[in-house]
């Protein structure tokens, strides 16, 4: 029984009740019992009534609110799931990927060279980094006033500011209905990419996230006051985070850039109106 049915039925037995005692007392009842008697047993009989059928619409009523509460946890935990595997995804499965060809061709090679050593020696630093920060994602508790993918970025942004000196500010006006889910998750990852990049490069004190709509689509800005990147050093050992950022913005058919304006450097994602 639903519960419109349900709500209907309590609402309507103890008039149904009260209508069908008054004509039975008036048609069939009035020679053998005073009006009098008659008024003090209609409450009598609603309330018998009322206690034989409601309670167990109550019942009904609590068994179902239980099923959904139960629901809701299955659902909760699903999406917590999903959140683990999201991050077990788009951190650590790539790097782990990352790591075994870079060892993979380090087997092939009978002298290392030093920059194979020190890429594979970042990468290990990444993998832990991507450790850490799904672990510290977890260990955070839901702000039910901020959008369950953005708090993944929260998070991160908690976790630097815990670690070292760089403040994070986040000016996020991009409603939640104006992407879709692979959108949250690639912006999500570029987004979280910029910051790490930040954090072990660049030596900021500041760097801020500006996402909002323009022009039919949106653009999301990450801006950071280091001193920049060397071109050189991009294309070693700092570039597949780069990379990654690229690649993901290609695939969405997303403009990605990183212009260095003013002493800051600022790394922008955009998508235009289709």
């Amino acid at each position: 029984m639903t519960y419109r049915q349900i709500k209907w039925l309590i609402l309507t037995i103890p008039t149904l009740t009260i209508g069908i005692w008054e004509y039975v007392r008036h048609e069939f009842l009035l020679p053998y019992i005073s009006m009098e008697l008659g008024n003090w047993l209609a409450p009598v009989f609603v309330l018998l009534v009322s206690l034989l059928f409601l309670t167990q619409l109550f019942s009904m009523i609590e068994h179902n609110q239980e099923e959904l509460n139960k629901a809701k946890a299955v659902q909760a935990a699903m999406e917590e799931r999903e959140k683990i595997a999201q991050e077990l995804h788009d951190g650590i499965a790539q790097s782990l990927f990352f790591l075994n060809a870079q060892l993979t061709q380090l087997e092939h090679t009978k002298q290392p060279e030093q920059g194979m050593l020190h890429k594979l020696k970042e990468s290990v630093h990444r993998t832990n980094d991507y450790v850490r920060q799904a672990i510290a994602n977890l260990r955070h508790p839901a702000d039910t006033k901020t959008a369950a993918w953005l708090q993944g970025i929260q998070s991160l942004i908690a976790e630097l500011g815990r670690e070292s000196a760089l403040q994070v500010e986040s000016n996020w006006s991009i409603p939640d209905l104006a992407l879709s889910a692979k959108e949250k998750v690639e912006l999500l990852a570029i987004v979280r990419e910029a910051l790490i990049n930040i954090h072990k490069h660049a030596d900021a004190g500041r760097a801020r996230i500006q996402a909002e709509l323009e022009g039919g689509g949106w653009v999301c800005r990450i801006v950071d006051d280091g001193k920049g990147w060397d071109p050189e050093k991009a294309a070693g050992g700092s570039r597949y985070g780069l990379k990654m950022m690229q690649d993901r913005a290609r695939m969405m058919s997303w403009e990605w850039s990183m212009v260095r304006e003013q002493g800051e450097t600022i790394v922008t994602v955009r998508k235009k109106k289709t």
